[in-house]
């Protein structure tokens, strides 16, 4: 089995010092980092795959850090920001929070609460990229359906009993119920609580008609 992959701390800010005194910092507890000057080198970086979290100044040349915040997400990046900030004020501080961040750390801050606010970033990540494995799953299950299954499937989950969904598909009771098993059996459903809870996830519409 492949090992997990080790975390890594992203940190984006224009201070030679900050940048070097949290790469050192995080160092010292056994956290790999990568450090950057700007926002454009952090996206035209090769970044590992494994849990990450970044930690950005709110205010960089050329782009502010609610701004990237705003592109990241635009662009499908989901990663989990502690912004730093010497300017911070509580409209700002509101902001970036409604829009996801972990943490707003006005500067100077201690390295405890940047540490507590890593691991969180790293746990929220954790739990992120779990989440997008079991999903991805779901699907590869979902993607061995035939057309009539799937719809089988999206009947079964909205409450229909066999007779009624034989009847809206026109077919016969006993087609069903063996069509109702595949499902069960290819979807590795215990249950047909389980089975609803796995159409929640995939976002299917009634019928399963997707």
């Amino acid at each position: 089995m492949k090992p997990p992959a080790a975390p890594t701390v992203f940190v984006v800010d224009d201070d030679d010092l900050v940048r070097a005194s949290i790469h050192g910092m995080l160092k010292s507890v056994g956290l790999r980092s990568e450090t950057f000057a700007t926002a454009q080198e952090f996206l035209g970086s090769s970044r590992p795959d494994g849990p990450s979290c970044l930690v950005l100044d709110i205010r960089l040349p050329g782009v502010s850090g609610l701004d990237f915040q705003r592109e990241l997400a635009d662009a499908g990046i989901r990663i989990p920001i502690i912004f730093i900030t010497g300017h911070g004020d509580i409209p700002m501080t509101v902001k970036a929070m409604k829009s996801g961040a972990v943490e707003f750390l006005t500067k100077p801050f201690r390295d405890q609460d940047l540490l507590d606010a890593i691991h969180q970033g790293l746990d929220r990540d954790r739990a992120m990229r779990q989440q997008q494995k079991e999903l991805g799953e779901l699907r590869r299950r979902y993607d061995f359906l035939t057309t009539r299954e799937r719809e089988v499937m999206g009947l079964v989950v909205s409450g229909m009993l066999n007779k009624q969904i034989a009847f809206d598909l026109g077919t016969s009771e006993i087609t069903v119920k063996i069509q109702r098993g595949h499902v069960m059996r290819k979807m590795q459903a215990e249950s047909l609580a389980e089975l609803v809870r796995m159409a929640a996830k995939l976002e299917l519409p009634p019928g399963g008609r997707k």
